[in-house]
């Protein structure tokens, strides 16, 4: 169907049956499911093209019966009634949703350029949601951008211990879609994302080659999440490898404050610095600090400032501090190569969007910076 979006072409074909009277008022139109295999796609798709015609009032949609045309049909002509007649020069720009968690200056904006600059190059329009780690707010910002024509979207799904049951049935529905900096493990969706494993391996070096031998493991409760189950797993790992103690005492893993939220929500920060504040004074001997992300870092170092202890012990993290951290962490990060992942998620959706296959997982570089400056050699 070339480059025209799936539900214009079935859309555009039953508005000519019903100016034709090839659909006669009163007549009944085929299901979402005939659609769907008479133009080889999914439901999702078939069932845009009858509500976009129950929307304009030229059908009527019966629960358990099926559509009809309506009986005192005013037909418009196909060029009026287009449902992307609004999309741009002549018509042919394309709706690409994108969904995100979160975005900041330390993770997260570089991405969206990186969409952003490829949608031009592409000839789609990017319209962007963002649902601060709230599912059901996900589930709406996926719904809506498949009700005004999305023909595909780029995710990074909320953090959580369960699945998105929306995310799953677009998966299952073959409605393209590629994950972002995390995938859903045993979901076939594919995935553009850092090795978070090798990279959390080369962040530990960092602190075993300084000869920290304690290191505890910072992290949010959402374990399941991909990219925070990888930096963990390359922890634990880098400790066995060398040896090193690991023990579910070293851990804190249920500091909810960082998880992304809505503006205002502060009470879990602080909660979190009570908690960070008294796990290092409760364990002395601990001399170095893996947190899964900058926050998270960013925490831990100013309490380890506030305590006069941040030139004997050290923290490490993922993601780099913005420019607005005052004072600038003199620590130890991974930086992530957020520009390719947003072209790349592009590249790789118009792919499924014209059928083509795609990687299932596809990892983009990553650099260390030591001690906050990035080295050149």
């Amino acid at each position: 169907m070339d480059k025209e979006l799936l539900y214009q072409r079935i859309y555009n074909d039953l508005l000519e049956g019903i100016q034709t009277q090839s659909y006669p008022p009163g007549g009944r139109l085929p299901s979402e499911k005939e659609l769907a295999e008479q133009y080889g796609v999914s439901r999702i798709t078939s069932k845009k093209a009858l509500e976009m015609l129950a929307e304009r009032n030229f059908i009527t949609r019966r629960p358990g019966k099926g559509s009809y045309v309506r009986e005192n049909v005013r037909v418009e002509s196909k060029k009026n009634a287009s449902p992307l007649s609004n999309n741009g020069p002549e018509g042919k720009g394309r709706i690409l949703g994108v969904v995100l968690d979160c975005f900041g200056v330390s993770f997260g904006c570089k991405i969206v350029k990186g969409i952003e600059r490829e949608c031009r190059k592409h000839n789609f329009y990017m319209v962007l949601k963002c649902t601060y780690g709230d599912m059901a707010e996900e589930s709406r910002a996926i719904k809506e951008l498949i009700a005004m024509g999305a023909e595909g979207i780029i995710l990074m799904c909320v953090q959580g211990e369960i699945y998105n049951a929306d995310v799953l049935r677009l998966s299952v529905e073959k409605f393209p879609i590629i994950m972002i900096d995390r995938a859903l493990s045993g979901v076939p969706i594919p995935c553009v994302c850092t090795d978070n494993y090798h990279a959390s391996r080369d962040l530990m070096s960092v602190l075993i080659e300084k000869g920290h031998k304690e290191i505890s493991f910072f992290s949010h409760p959402s374990m399941q999440t991909s990219s925070v189950a990888a930096r963990f797993l390359g922890y634990l790992d880098s400790l066995l490898d060398h040896g090193l103690k690991t023990n579910e005492d070293m851990w804190l893993r249920n500091l909810d404050g960082i998880l992304p939220r809505t503006e205002g929500a502060v009470g879990e920060e602080c909660m979190d610095v009570k908690k960070v504040k008294a796990f290092i004074q409760e364990h002395p001997h601990v001399t170095g600090f893996f947190a899964v992300g900058v926050e998270l870092g960013y925490m831990v170092y100013s309490i380890l400032r506030e305590l006069g202890q941040e030139k004997e012990k050290e923290v490490v993290f993922f993601d780099s501090p913005d420019i607005f951290y005052n004072p600038k962490p003199a620590c130890s990060y991974v930086v992530q190569d957020e520009y390719l992942m947003g072209t790349l998620a592009v590249q790789y959706l118009e792919n499924l969007i014209e059928g083509k296959e795609v990687p299932q997982k596809c990892d983009v570089p990553y650099q260390i910076v030591r001690g906050g400056i990035i080295r050149t050699d």
